[in-house]
């Protein structure tokens, strides 16, 4: 991702990390402190957050760039690197004033625990002082009757006290301590509230304006992306591990960057219980989440989300049903033609995965094989209100010999295997109704994949990995479109 070439002109409005950092934030997701246009644009959890910053000018850096040679033109937008808001001064005077106070708490406790066991040394001392006091004064009211044995006796009284003296020496060291003390509580006050004041000069509507011009800057650059061909897949980022050895998990593919829920399906044959997390921490923390029963049971796991609505395989037929998650209620169910089902033409994992309902940038689509096509693959675009097949395209590739497949740009793209050792090796464009085979490199961490799905909203691709829920970037090499394009 950070090697791709920007060509052309120097930045809009740059916008350089400085001396605050406001969207120094990673996605969860990539290990590469760049994001480009020209690569996976971020999302739900792409998003910048809303935090102060100084000035518009800081924070992203837009390019843009002259038309290259073929009449094209490439946009790159470039987040700064964490590592430079080590110079951030707000950061700089919080982490020390946050020093300060682990000082103060360290020495507050071993004042108290000090202050705490000479008490009790001085309150055991207290009996022996008073009886000293008495004889003493017996002594100074009848000295004739102050014998040698006696003398003896307050002596060694005096003796016993001894130890009290290094208590009381600490007791005025410790009084140092506490006006010291009283002095760093106050030049953190003093800081504090000069950064109060700082931070408080800015109004929040007005910065809240700030982040949403920025974000139309961006997003305005992204719509003018072409559609991409897929160049790389990153390394796994496991998300969870949970659930049986097969199944599928997914966000919606069409919703606001707002909504992030989750949806977990454990299993691939006569399931109904669908789990509906709140957010992606909800899910990996197995917290906050409501029950979806569905009327019918699922086969496979090549389920889809699609602008609310759970589109999956009805058990032991070619029906595809639509369940609305608002209404809690089957929308409408269709029959796909010819579609093989009930492992007739699964993929080479078997699991009951004959019919793979997929979204891309064009819409919603089902991967499934029939018998006039002999058990070849059968790309459909499927109509998301009504379930009808829109178009489909055939290509003689066995859908046994797939281990599993996904869409991007309309174009299909099949792993070799399920296991490990697997790599994207074939890609079939719809738009041209051609076809290649590819050397893509993709780890298969958990050695069995059961579930392989593109999401165009988040520029990712979510998997089922033997009981891990696994999440790959991917790289797309993008074409924007310059003006009076078609």
């Amino acid at each position: 991702m950070a090697d791709t070439p920007v060509l052309g002109d120097p930045p809009i409005q740059g916008i350089p990390c400085g001396r605050r950092c406001p969207y120094s934030q990673r996605s969860p997701y990539s290990r590469d402190p760049l994001w480009q246009v020209t690569s996976p644009f971020p999302c739900s959890w792409h998003r910048p957050p809303q935090t102060l910053f100084q000035s518009p000018d800081e924070g992203w850096q837009v390019y843009t760039s002259a038309q290259a040679p073929d009449g094209k033109c490439l946009c790159t937008a470039v987040i700064p690197v964490q590592g430079s808001c080590s110079r951030d001064l707000r950061s700089h005077q919080l982490r020390q004033l946050t020093e300060k106070v682990q000082n103060i708490s360290q020495s507050m406790e071993v004042l108290d625990l000090r202050t705490s066991r000479d008490l009790q040394y001085v309150r055991n001392t207290e009996a022996l002082m008073r009886g000293l006091d008495a004889r003493l004064r017996v002594a100074a009211d009848g000295q004739r009757s102050l014998n040698a044995r006696s003398f003896q006796e307050l002596k060694d009284k005096m003796r016993e006290l001894l130890p009290l003296l290094p208590v009381l020496e600490q007791y005025r060291a410790d009084t140092r301590l506490v006006a010291h003390l009283k002095d760093e509580v106050r030049n953190l006050s003093g800081n504090l509230l000069a950064i109060q004041e700082e931070m408080g000069a800015y109004d929040y509507e007005e910065l809240q304006q700030r982040v949403l011009l920025l974000e139309a800057r961006l997003h305005a650059c992204v719509q003018k992306l072409g559609c991409g061909k897929l160049t790389g897949v990153s390394n796994p980022i496991t998300i969870r591990a949970s659930g049986s050895r097969f199944g599928s998990w997914m966000t919606d593919t069409m919703t606001p960057s707002a909504d992030s829920r989750v949806w977990y399906m454990d299993g691939y044959y006569k399931g109904r219980r669908v789990l509906e997390f709140r957010t992606l921490n909800d899910f990996v923390t197995g917290q906050n989440f409501v029950q979806h029963l569905l009327p019918h049971p699922w086969a496979g796991t090549g389920h889809v989300v699609f602008n609310g609505s759970l589109y999956y395989n009805k058990y032991q037929s070619n029906v595809a049903v639509k369940y609305h998650f608002g209404s809690r209620s089957v929308l409408v169910q269709r029959s796909l033609p010819g579609a093989g089902y009930n492992n007739t033409f699964p993929y080479s994992w078997g699991g009951f995965s004959d019919i793979d309902f997929m979204v891309d940038e064009n819409g919603l689509w089902a991967v499934y094989t029939t018998n006039q096509n002999a058990g070849n693959i059968v790309v459909s675009r499927v109509d998301p209100l009504t379930l009808d097949v829109l178009r489909s395209w055939t290509r003689a590739y066995p859908k046994r010999s797939a281990g599993e497949a996904f869409i991007i740009c309309g174009t299909l793209y099949v792993t070799n295997s399920h296991l490990a050792g697997a790599k994207i090796y074939f890609a079939y464009y719809t738009n041209t109704s051609s076809y290649e085979y590819t050397d893509i490199p993709f780890h298969n961490q958990y050695s069995h994949i059961s579930m392989l799905d593109y999401n165009p909203r988040e520029r990712v691709l979510y998997t089922w990995n033997n009981g891990h829920q696994v999440i790959y970037n991917v790289t797309l090499f993008h074409v924007i479109k310059t003006s009076g394009e078609l």
